[in-house]
C-alpha cells in the first residue's frame, strides 16, 4: 500500500469517522441508556454492515478495511448493549413504572392544592 493522496485521504477520514463515533460509544457504555436507539435501526445497520463486508473485504487491504471493521465492531457493540441494557427484563419493568407515573393525573404530578 503506497501513501498516495487517496490513501492519505482514506486514513484521515477513517480517523475522523472513528473519533466522531467514540463519544456515542462512551456515553452508551457509561450511562447504559440506549432508549433513543431502536432495535430495528441497530439490526438494519448490522445487517447492512455484514452484507457490505462482502464488498469491502474483496478490495485490496487499505484504510477502508479499518473503517469498515470499526463500523462492524461499533454497530455490533451498540446492538449487544441495546439488547443487554434496553431489552432486558429490568429495563422493561422500569419502563412500566415510569408509564404509571406519567399516566398519573396532572393534579397529582403538580401537587395542586397541597
Amino acid at each position: 500500500m503506497s501513501l498516495n493522496l487517496p490513501v492519505i485521504a482514506g486514513l484521515v477520514s477513517t480517523v475522523i469517522f472513528a473519533t466522531s463515533t467514540l463519544p456515542m460509544l462512551l456515553k452508551a457504555w457509561r450511562t447504559r441508556d440506549l432508549h433513543s436507539y431502536s432495535f430495528g435501526m441497530l439490526a438494519l445497520a448490522n445487517s447492512g454492515n455484514l452484507v457490505h463486508s462482502v464488498y469491502v473485504f474483496s478490495l485490496p487491504m487499505g484504510p477502508i478495511w479499518a473503517l469498515h471493521t470499526f463500523h462492524l465492531i461499533t454497530t455490533g457493540l451498540m446492538l449487544a448493549w441495546y439488547l443487554l441494557f434496553e431489552a432486558g427484563p429490568r429495563r422493561q419493568s422500569a419502563r412500566r413504572e415510569t408509564r404509571v407515573e406519567i399516566d398519573a393525573p396532572l393534579d397529582d404530578l403538580l401537587m395542586v392544592g397541597r
